[in-house]
């Protein structure tokens, strides 16, 4: 059981990793808009400018989906494993996303700090598969 629960665990990570960098590339411009003369005209008109534009809206809705199966997830398994595994893991994604993309490079400082991350999570995994026999 805990073999599938990985599977669902690593495609939200993967999911919201890479959707975190898209949504940020699909949402360039969006802090030129003219400012309106109140909060919600400013708002709208945000929110007009993200959802007219399939370089957000698919990520978004991708993002969406993640957070669906994170929530069923969270329903199968305890959620002192689900919670930091996926973040965890989410932050390695966004970095190697980042990097695929072009946004940013992967020093060896964020090298590093994923494979800290990594074996924060073979530890969480090995400590609850120890506890489940």
């Amino acid at each position: 059981r805990f073999a599938s629960m990985w599977i669902w665990l690593l495609l939200v990570a993967v999911i919201w990793g890479s959707t975190n960098v898209l949504m940020k590339l699909g949402s360039v411009g969006v802090t030129s808009l003219p400012k309106r003369s109140n909060a919600i005209l400013q708002m709208a008109s945000e929110f007009a400018f993200l959802f007219t534009r399939p370089s957000y809206l698919l990520p978004f809705v991708a993002n969406i989906g993640g957070s669906v199966l994170f929530y069923y997830a969270l329903s199968q398994a305890d959620v002192t494993l689900v919670v930091p595994i996926v973040n965890s893991l989410t932050f390695i994604f966004t970095s190697i996303t980042s990097k695929l993309m072009g946004e940013e490079e992967l020093s060896i400082v964020k090298l590093f700090g994923m494979g800290l991350v990594g074996t924060g999570v073979a530890i969480c995994i090995a400590a609850k598969a120890q506890t489940s026999t």
